[in-house]
């Protein structure tokens, strides 16, 4: 972790860095993610440093799946992380852009900014992001497990790396395990994602695998979910279990007003894996989602350990 924080270099009222901060909890609740379900149980000032972290790297994903900048897509991310070194230095302004990026407005760069300066986060972790949506301009084929593996720790383990430096650990053990959590995650998303991953010419699947289990790109295309598909995808959801297994180990090396974030986020995954088994694994047919009376059922839970934690 880095021990330097960044020194403003610019002067920010606090009106102004409590704006962007309401910003960025507008933007990260419009993305309707399952994190934000996660996210509310943090005390409020972490709360607002997550959002930043999560609104920053949403634009990276979006620059990259929305299309918008056409050939100069790999400008663009480049602009996001000169923006970042910029905000981390204390520099919140977006003057003198050669490409001007609709999504980063300036309210981003007051928050991210701010969380940079209160929290010891290393900005190599949100560059890493950045690099990993960067990975998609040059064709989504992994041959292997472990080029896969390396795709999902630049996208996801980077940001939960990110995230526990605003969670607070003492144990160096954390980096390790909030690693194995992202793949996790990731790794869930891409068993889930898997038909409109196609549709955008995206494959994150291990090549060698499929072959291994007898399943060509074209029966995930025409949603063929063979026996082979099904036997690939109980192998699939037992190795994100597996990791997922291993990243709870995270829970109990953080802080105990944080511990209940990431504990969600699980919550929610494991949900999703129950989804795809009960759906027999036929993920190409059938998308696994958390239901209204889920999301009710976890918002009651999370409301009530709220209570229980505001009076303990």
């Amino acid at each position: 972790m880095s021990d330097q924080k960044p020194a403003p270099s610019e002067v920010t009222t606090p009106i102004e860095i409590d704006k962007a901060y309401k910003a960025v909890a507008a933007s990260t609740k419009a993305a309707s993610s399952n994190f934000y379900y996660a996210f509310i149980t943090l005390p409020i000032e972490k709360r607002n440093a997550v959002y930043a972290g999560y609104s920053f790297c949403r634009i990276a994903d979006d620059i990259v799946d929305d299309g918008d900048y056409g050939s100069r897509t790999g400008e663009a991310l480049d602009s996001l992380q000169a923006h970042l070194t910029a905000a981390y230095n204390g520099d919140f302004s977006t003057k003198g852009d050669s490409l001007v990026l609709k999504e980063a407005t300036p309210e981003l760069w007051i928050a991210l900014g701010d969380t940079l300066h209160n929290y010891p986060i290393d900005q190599q972790h949100l560059l890493d992001v950045v690099e990993g949506c960067r990975m998609d301009l040059d064709g989504t084929t992994y041959q292997t497990w472990d080029q896969l593996v390396e795709y999902c720790k630049r996208v996801a383990s980077a940001t939960g790396l990110a995230l526990i430096e605003v969670f607070g650990y003492q144990d160096e053990q954390a980096v390790e395990y909030a690693t194995d959590l992202g793949i996790a995650l990731q790794l869930t998303n891409i068993l889930r994602d898997i038909t409109e991953d196609l549709e955008i010419d995206r494959v994150y699947l291990p090549t060698e695998e499929l072959a291994e289990f007898g399943v060509s790109v074209d029966d995930l295309r025409n949603k063929r979910a063979t026996p082979e598909y099904i036997r690939f995808m109980k192998f699939q959801v037992a190795r994100a279990r597996k990791y997922l297994e291993a990243g709870v180990r995270l829970f109990p090396l953080l802080d105990k007003q944080s511990r209940q974030c990431p504990e969600t986020m699980t919550q929610v995954y494991e949900i999703l894996l129950d989804r795809i088994e009960k759906n027999n694994y036929d993920t190409l047919n059938y998308r696994a989602s958390l239901s209204k009376f889920q999301k009710f059922k976890l918002l009651a839970v999370i409301w009530l350990r709220s209570r229980v934690i505001r009076f303990v």
